[in-house]
């Protein structure tokens, strides 16, 4: 069987994660995980980064940080996660569903200002596949509302919007290590602090509350509980294992979109000829390769291309069944304006096998059979 997806593993991880036990440190934010800090402070341009439990932890404290209070609204699009939502419903936000473009899956950013109201707080974008969202309107938006802007960047580690690093855009930005993404530390995440003013107390919601990170830098003599908070700290054992990726994280990057090309170019005729539709890259953004992925006609044919590549061994997968339409979605939100793309296209979209040390052999078996599936 040709997997979905093999988290990635550059042969160094066994080594780091010893090292952190030969330590003795193997809790929260120690060599590793401020090794990790660092990288990604300084590779983004990033003002504060600090690593999480996940990619969910660092929407919760992107969340706490908006201090949202109960029928406050937050517009996010249908399309995405349910982390995405569970971050602001859980502290009572009511949830604004947006329409996406069909372009590039993400919010469309034409439709938000139909979505604000008093009530609006919040725009939460996610930059699917790695792909940016038009953050220059979205931005733009945003202030001229005097709202707050959090980016889902889980997908989006490497990726950029005219030439800045997605999740360093918006007041704070959320990224994710899941075994499913690009860089991985099982489970793990980052949150992205750009707004100086909150900085504080990202560190304090991260230590459950305390000013533990003042103390360690001697700014105060005894570190004590000042605000509400929780445990984001992960362990020093899965920032060992994700240094060992960021160390090598061109090369991972690299080897991903020559992947990535490869099937583009496979299947250009096929789009060429109306038969699927490939993903838009618009100018100005440059992507990651998270994911490769292509649209059926619709629904049925969809469900018939996964059932082919399954019988011949090659596991593809659909993605997000859209929020607004879920039980949950429907309790804790409501979808403005009319739906006319986010079902339709979640329908027709499938994902390709794609991950780091996918073998030419095995991309070519991938091709020759989707290309089998549709005659040609």
């Amino acid at each position: 069987m040709i997997p979905f997806n093999v988290p990635p593993c550059t042969g160094h991880e066994l080594t780091y994660i010893a090292e952190a036990i030969g330590a003795h440190k193997i809790c929260g934010d120690g060599a590793f995980t401020k090794k990790c800090n660092t990288w990604l402070e300084d590779r983004f341009g990033a003002h504060k980064v600090l690593l999480t439990t996940s990619g969910t932890t660092a929407l919760d404290m992107a969340s706490l940080l908006c201090e949202l209070q109960p029928g406050d609204e937050v517009i996010l699009p249908s399309f995405t996660f349910s982390s995405t939502a569970n971050a602001f419903a859980i502290y009572g936000a009511k949830l604004v569903f947006v329409d996406i473009r069909p372009d590039t899956m993400n919010i469309d950013e034409t439709k938000i200002e139909a979505a604000i109201t008093d009530r609006t707080r919040v725009l939460c974008v996610m930059h699917y596949a790695g792909v940016a969202c038009e953050m220059d309107t979205i931005m733009d938006i945003a202030r001229r509302h005097g709202l707050l802007v959090i980016e889902d960047a889980a997908q989006a580690v490497m990726s950029s919007y005219k030439g800045r690093p997605l999740g360093t855009i918006g007041d704070v930005g959320c990224y994710s290590f899941h075994e499913t993404k690009n860089y991985s530390m099982g489970e793990g995440g980052a949150v992205v602090v750009n707004n100086p003013a909150f900085v504080e107390r990202a560190e304090i919601l991260r230590e459950k509350g305390t000013d533990r990170a003042r103390f360690f830098r001697g700014q105060v003599d005894k570190y004590t509980w000042v605000d509400i908070g929780d445990s984001f700290l992960p362990s020093e054992l899965n920032a060992a294992y994700l240094w060992a990726q960021l160390e090598m994280a061109d090369e991972i990057n690299e080897n991903r979109l020559k992947s990535w090309d490869i099937y583009r170019a496979a299947f250009r005729d096929l789009a060429d000829a109306g038969r699927i539709e490939l993903p838009t890259v618009p100018e100005g953004c440059v992507h990651n390769a998270h994911m490769f992925y292509l649209k059926c006609r619709d629904l049925a044919e969809r469900t018939a291309l996964i059932r082919f590549l399954k019988e011949r061994d090659i596991l593809a997968v659909f993605h997000y069944v859209p929020l607004h339409s879920a039980p949950a979605g429907l309790k804790y939100g409501r979808f403005c304006g009319e739906d006319v793309y986010t079902t339709k296209e979640s329908d027709r979209l499938v994902r390709l096998p794609l991950y780091y040390g996918l073998t030419r052999e095995d991309q070519a078996r991938v091709i020759a059979a989707v290309r089998d599936f549709y005659g040609v």
